[in-house]
């Protein structure tokens, strides 16, 4: 997650070229894009998925790469490379949201994330000052979620309960500018911490059977319990979860009403490695109204990234349980 981190905060390096909760209504269940039952299925990609690797092919030709993608059948965009003088990469979010536009891509996320990594009473202002710039930003191009994927720092259930706060702060100022706040998991959120803790633990974890012992809660399990549902809503990483040792349904059944985008993930391709379950979660994911899933493709060894997020989308569209 950290060169993830990195690679967002350095986005603007690149070289391109040119609902749910009862208190409210808010996040109830989404309508979907499709207006009818032969409609093509409705699958979005993260951007991230095409700017992974040493020489990326979408950074030289932004308008042609996008166009490619709604060609291999994806309709949805969520945004990655985000820089707060308003750009994606080093292309104005105006001329990117005309590109994705002009492929027939609708901008529906994107993934940033403020500076800091340890939250404080003392820096929460600079923080706040950070969600209202980009709120603003993302509203002038139609977006509809702004997504956090870098995990601050939490290593005791009072740094948790904090951050919880300040997911709250930028869920207010996202709701202002009719926007939506969510926060994306990793792995790491799944590891456990204590009160007065001075780190995660990270080898005592519920699930598959496991329980935790007295004291001890899962970091994801409190930002969930620390967040007003009315304002901040999670896009959960199904491959991440995995990984993190947990099941992305039992998560989903858990908290029906918090999970409202799902990123969908394997280790390369989808589908290629057996060890996700994508059937049973996409029936899960209906059964709770969700209907914004995003692929997302982090690595590739087959060929290009064009070629990977392809193989993908070739699995969901073929795919009986992806409606």
């Amino acid at each position: 997650m950290t060169n993830r981190r990195q690679f967002l905060k350095n986005a603007s390096l690149m070289a391109v070229t040119g609902v749910c909760a009862a208190k409210t209504d808010l996040f109830a269940a989404p309508v979907s894009h499709a207006t009818h039952a032969n409609a093509k299925k409705i699958i979005g990609l993260q951007l991230y998925s095409l700017l992974v690797g040493k020489k990326p092919e979408f950074t030289d030709d932004v308008p042609g790469g996008l166009k490619r993608v709604a060609q291999m059948g994806y309709s949805t965009l969520e945004l990655a490379g985000y820089s707060s003088d308003g750009k994606i990469g080093a292309v104005p979010m105006k001329d990117f949201k005309k590109y994705a536009d002009d492929a027939g891509l609708k901008i529906i996320s994107s993934h940033l994330n403020p500076p800091p990594r340890e939250y404080t009473k003392d820096n929460l202002e600079s923080i706040k000052d950070f969600w209202k710039k980009a709120a603003e930003q993302h509203a002038a191009i139609g977006c509809k979620y702004m997504i956090q994927p870098g995990q601050p720092a939490t290593r005791s259930t009072e740094e948790v309960a904090f951050v919880g706060e300040v997911f709250n702060e930028a869920g207010k100022i996202a709701k202002a500018a009719g926007l939506i706040y969510g926060y994306h998991n990793h792995s790491g959120e799944y590891a456990s911490v204590v009160p007065g803790g001075t780190a995660p633990i990270t080898d005592v974890r519920e699930g598959f059977g496991r329980k935790l012992p007295e004291g001890i809660k899962i970091i994801y399990d409190g930002m969930l319990e620390a967040t007003d549902p009315s304002l901040v809503v999670f896009e959960n990483d199904v491959y991440w979860t995995v990984m993190g040792q947990h099941d992305p349904v039992a998560y989903m059944k858990k908290y029906p009403n918090r999970i409202r985008l799902l990123h969908i993930k394997d280790v390369e391709v989808l589908g290629e490695s057996g060890m996700m379950n994508f059937q049973k979660i996409f029936e899960t994911a209906y059964a709770n109204g969700i209907n914004e899933f995003i692929v997302e493709l982090e690595t590739y060894n087959g060929g290009t990234q064009f070629q990977g997020v392809k193989g993908c989308i070739d699995y969901l569209l073929n795919a009986s349980f992806v409606k």
